[in-house]
Formats: structure tokens, C-alpha cells, sequence
């Protein structure tokens, strides 16, 4: 298994790329998302503006990007790269993320990703995520929803907000 741990600064530069060739098994799909029409990577300086980076492997084969929003961590990005995938290295890196959550003193961690892809939402049923109802949705996950039908990812498929307790890791 690849050692999980902090993102060094200067591996920032590499997380772009490592982005951008995860997003392209979504056009793997049946019928395919187009990663063409995902927004594009994030920049090194957006990484190093993150609230947590976690990689796994030296050089990273993949990354879980951690922010805070309404109070709650908020997985914000999970990224693996197609060579390395089903080896459970997203599994790895999420229940790292969240067992960090939860020492940094967080009670509960959100994400936004697609309902029905299977390394999606189904995926992070596994994890310990269940999907919250638009209703229940706080201030701050509202308003990411918001911003990513702007961006036109609901566009290409319908998206959930989920959470998952971390007292009970």
C-alpha cells in the first residue's frame, strides 16, 4: 500500500496533472462523462490555499483535498490516477481524511459528487457518506451546490451533497 501523509509544498505543482489524468476515466463511463467539460484543474496556488492536502505515494498517485465549510470538513476533492486505480488507495486516502478530521477536532465531513458513478457516490456510501436532502442543506454546502450547476457539472449528471459522522470512527 502507498504511504497516506501531508502534501509537501513542493508536490502543489504536481497535483494539476495528477487531476486532470484522474478526471479522464470519467469518459470510461457508460455513456461517458466528458472530463473535457469538467472546470479545469486546480493550480498549484489553489492547492496551496486548500485547508488540508493528503497525498498517497511519493511522487503522489493521489490526493484528497479537505476544506472547512459551515463548521463541518468538507472533502472537496478526491483524485487518484487511472494506473492506480481499484487498489484502494481512494478508500485509503478518504478514511485518512477523515480519521485527520476527526483528531483536528471535526464532528462531520460533507462532500458534493455525482449520484450515480459508480467511484462516486455509491463509492462513498462505503465509506461511511449518506446523501443529505437539498432541504437540509446548510448555508455554505448550498451555496457550493449553487456553484457547481454554474459550472455546468450537473449538467452532466445528477449530484449529491452527502456527510458522514467521524465520532464513530
Amino acid at each position: 500500500m502507498f504511504e497516506i501523509r501531508p502534501a509537501a509544498l513542493s508536490e502543489f505543482s504536481l497535483l494539476p496533472g495528477l487531476e486532470a489524468e484522474a478526471d479522464e476515466v470519467f469518459a470510461t463511463l457508460d455513456p461517458p462523462l466528458p472530463s473535457g467539460d469538467f472546470p479545469p484543474p486546480g493550480t498549484a496556488a489553489d492547492f496551496a490555499e486548500a485547508f488540508h492536502i493528503m497525498v498517497a505515494g511519493r511522487p503522489p498517485v493521489g490526493f484528497v483535498r479537505l476544506e472547512v465549510v459551515d463548521g463541518r470538513a468538507h472533502l472537496g476533492q478526491l483524485a487518484v490516477l487511472p494506473d492506480y486505480g481499484g487498489r484502494g488507495i481512494g478508500r485509503a486516502l478518504v478514511l485518512a481524511a477523515k480519521a485527520w478530521a476527526q483528531e483536528a477536532g471535526f464532528h462531520l465531513m460533507t462532500l458534493c459528487t455525482f449520484a450515480d458513478v459508480p467511484f462516486n457516490a455509491p463509492f462513498y456510501a462505503t465509506c461511511g457518506f449518506h446523501e443529505l436532502p437539498d432541504a437540509d442543506l446548510p448555508p455554505g454546502l448550498r451555496a457550493l451546490r449553487r456553484e457547481e450547476i454554474r459550472l455546468g457539472l450537473d449538467a452532466l449528471g445528477r449530484r449529491v451533497a452527502m456527510m458522514a459522522r467521524l465520532d464513530s470512527l
